[in-house]
């Protein structure tokens, strides 16, 4: 869990807005997410339709928690990047320090897409943030 709450000034909302939109645009993704590891959602981009955001921020959150569980359990720190693949929508969360960037994408893209564009991204957002 994170010590400190995160707090943007509105001009890095806006800039990380836009580099969720620039990833959703180059993944193919229906939509993008940055949350904080206890599950407080920071910014959106994309088709949301009818994601109860609030419950998938707290449920990426609590899958990165048991994951890093059984990870610590095998001797790995954490897992850095875990994937659900659905028959329709699939999801792919990458761990970016004490933020989670989650992708919800479908059949419009792939999972090796969107893990390539989220590693180029997520340089940018540690620097950012």
């Amino acid at each position: 869990m994170a010590d400190t709450p995160i707090l943007l000034r509105e001009n890095q909302y806006h800039q990380l807005k836009a580099v969720l939109a620039r990833l959703r645009m180059d993944s193919s993704a229906r939509v993008v997410f940055l949350v904080d590891k206890d599950g407080q959602e920071i910014a959106v981009q994309g088709e949301v339709g009818n994601i109860d955001t609030t419950s998938l921020a707290s449920l990426a959150a609590g899958n990165v928690a048991a994951t890093g569980g059984m990870a610590q359990l095998i001797g790995e720190k954490e897992f850095p990047t875990l994937s659900h693949e659905g028959e329709r929508e699939s999801i792919h969360i990458s761990v970016i320090g004490r933020l989670l960037l989650v992708i919800v994408f479908d059949e419009r893209s792939t999972l090796g897409l969107v893990k390539l564009r989220s590693r180029q991204v997520s340089q940018t957002l540690s620097t950012m943030m």
